[in-house]
């Protein structure tokens, strides 16, 4: 959470721009017209270790802090940390998990008079969740909030659970398209199933490995690892929005990794993206470094439809 940095000041020492992918090696819909039309766009984070300061977006990175506003705590009673003893009863400190700027991002919709999302949560497991840290999701205005900013580090946690904590993480937000995963209706995958088979024999790839994602990203489908868990929304009955996920996995190989990230012995055309091997000397790097219980995530929703934009999570793994 400390950073000797001020709002003016970025990180450079990771790439902060959009990363080069390579393209899905096959016309989806083409292939499988079934498909037409369940496209999405997402954008995706790829966190890489840095020193991100309050006017970067970042996933573990120091937030852009209003000075007349408490810090928030977690004061739940029961939370606590696996075969460990009781947390007691002092308040934990929550800690920073997403900042997203509407300039880095503009594939985010913000609510009007908004320009900047917050995420953070209690590093503790929380049994009403269940099992996940306790999170709380501010939208904000930067012109607003940079007029008059808290100085110095906020409270850090007296205790934690190292699953929830994220090290500090440069962005590099992405626009991509996916299609459905987890998503994809249970008879319809069924009936592609053959289908799909037949392409990873015929072409070496698999539609899973080169059309769907799961990685921290802004919109598209959720990347869930066990069946979806949609909410709907308490005030209208909508099914939400995901807005966006947080998860335990970053691609190391394959289609999704970033290009400048392959190995350069292996060479940027020597291989097929979906066999794509990663630089041994960045890999320390990637991600946020959270277990999220296995190889799961937090899932963000929202609901534009109702005031205040309501949101919730769902935390599978």
């Amino acid at each position: 959470m400390p950073s000797g940095r001020t709002a003016q000041e970025p990180d450079r020492s990771r790439p902060t721009g959009p990363r080069p992918l390579a393209p899905i090696p096959f016309d989806v819909e083409a292939v499988f017209p079934e498909l037409t039309g369940t496209s999405r766009d997402v954008t995706l984070l790829y966190p890489r270790a840095g020193q991100p300061g309050p006017g970067d977006s970042s996933i573990g990175g120091p937030l852009l802090w209003p000075a007349d506003e408490p810090w928030p705590m977690c004061a739940e009673p029961g939370h606590y940390k696996p075969l460990d003893a009781p947390v007691g009863p002092e308040p934990v400190a929550m800690v920073p998990v997403v900042q997203l700027y509407a300039r880095d991002v503009p594939g985010l919709a913000f609510p009007a008079g908004t320009d900047l999302l917050q995420i953070l949560w209690c590093p503790l497991v929380h049994e009403d969740a269940p099992y996940a840290a306790n999170p709380r999701l501010l939208w904000r205005s930067t012109e607003l909030t940079a007029a008059g900013t808290a100085a110095g580090d906020p409270p850090r946690p007296h205790t934690v659970e190292e699953d929830y904590l994220p090290r500090p993480c440069t962005v590099s937000p992405t626009a991509a398209v996916e299609y459905p995963n987890g998503d994809l209706p249970e008879e319809l995958a069924d009936l592609l199933d053959e289908r799909f088979d037949d392409l990873k024999e015929k072409q070496g790839y698999c539609y899973f490995e080169v059309a769907t994602t799961q990685q921290s990203k802004v919109g598209g489908y959720p990347g869930w690892t066990q069946p979806p868990d949609w909410p709907h929304c308490a005030g209208c009955g909508t099914r939400m929005e995901h807005l966006l996920s947080v998860t335990a996995t970053e691609p190391s190989m394959g289609r999704w990794l970033p290009l400048d990230d392959r190995d350069p012995r292996q060479g940027i055309s020597a291989a097929p993206s979906w066999q794509a091997e990663t630089d041994p000397a960045a890999l320390d790097t990637f991600g946020h470094d959270m277990c999220l219980g296995d190889l799961g995530g937090m899932y963000f929703f929202v609901c534009r439809a109702c005031p205040g934009t309501p949101y919730t999570h769902r935390y599978d793994c």
